[in-house]
């Protein structure tokens, strides 16, 4: 596995275990709404600590919510059986892990895709506007039309981070392109809705779009399976979905939260485990495209040879993509 890199520790605190300790492990991990099957976000966390399971033959527990009310029962019923560390997937998490963190305050938590300033807590967020921008590009060389889309789940400045860096990555590629947005919904179940999904996509295609991107969970399964229906492209999101319609997924954005995970329980395993703030994109490994046997006929040798350049220069900071979640505004 890719090691991650720490680019700041900004909360106060000591490594919260020692070696002793960190022998005795239990890590735990609590999905977000949608499940650990959602071969998306969810998903990539399951990978992540099934692949830490096989390496060092330490089990986990994990649990899927159903609905919201069930977050702080679930990370309070983990810590109460000395789970350590626990990783809560996705920002809805964060009300719940802070009380219950303060509360278990010997225990190890995370959370990605959230922020928790405390001294027992360890957050993990995402350059996704990278990745998104990587794809866009792609998306923009790829249309016959001129014309991508975007399907988003819930509608918040996280998923408005997607967009904004998929569009400006389209229009670096192609200044002429039209980029077509639509958000699922504005609740939970948005992340969970793949019939809504397709109907978004086509609406795109019918529209005119020929490769639409989706970053909405497992609403987005919706999303790839119109595309595969319509002779379209779809992108995927989080975990390398490309598989799942041969020949009709361009490519799909990685979002690292597998290695996010394994690094955490390993840490932990090792005594190594820091509360702390990480910042993970292209350059750290945190975010990339997926190319496989299953879309390597759909990208060329150019959009190969020019996405490696950009990215080399979004890593160098030749290039800056422009990150939604610092003003909440897209200027494209």
């Amino acid at each position: 596995m890719k090691k991650l890199l720490t680019i700041g520790a900004l909360l106060a605190g000591v490594t919260m275990a020692a070696s002793a300790y960190a022998d005795e492990i239990k890590p735990a991990v609590l999905y977000d709404l949608g499940g650990k099957f959602d071969k998306s976000f969810n998903e990539a966390a399951y990978t992540g600590a099934e692949q830490f399971k096989e390496d060092f033959g330490i089990e986990y527990r994990d649990f899927e919510l159903q609905n919201d009310a069930q977050r702080e029962q679930a990370l309070r019923n983990f810590a109460r059986r000395g789970m350590s560390p626990i990783i809560a997937i996705g920002f809805s998490q964060a009300n719940a892990l802070e009380k219950v963190a303060q509360e278990f305050p010997d225990l190890q938590f995370a959370i990605v895709d959230m922020v928790v300033d405390l001294p027992n807590v360890r957050s993990i967020v995402f350059k996704e506007h990278e990745g998104s921008y990587i794809v866009g590009m792609l998306a923009a060389m790829a249309s016959e039309t001129g014309t991508v889309g975007f399907v988003g789940g819930m509608d918040i400045p996280l998923i408005r981070k997607f967009a904004c860096g998929y569009k400006q990555g389209a229009l670096a590629a192609n200044e002429n392109v039209e980029v077509f947005q639509n958000m699922t919904g504005t609740t939970g179940a948005a992340w969970n809705d793949p019939v809504k999904g397709g109907e978004l996509a086509k609406s795109q295609f019918d529209r005119g779009a020929d490769v639409v991107y989706h970053a909405a969970g497992a609403t987005g399964i919706g999303v790839l399976q119109a595309a595969a229906d319509a002779g379209k492209l779809g992108i995927g999101v989080d975990s390398n979905q490309n598989a799942l319609h041969p020949g009709s997924v361009l490519t799909s954005m990685l979002k690292r939260v597998d290695i996010a995970v394994y690094r955490t329980f390993e840490d932990a395993k090792d005594g190594l485990f820091e509360p702390g703030f990480e910042v993970l994109g292209l350059a750290e490994g945190g975010v990339d495209w997926a190319l496989d046997e299953n879309n390597a006929e759909l990208i060329s040798d150019e959009m190969k040879a020019t996405v490696e350049q950009v990215t080399n220069q979004i890593v160098s900071g030749e290039i800056v993509v422009h990150d939604y979640m610092a003003d909440q505004t897209c200027p494209f």
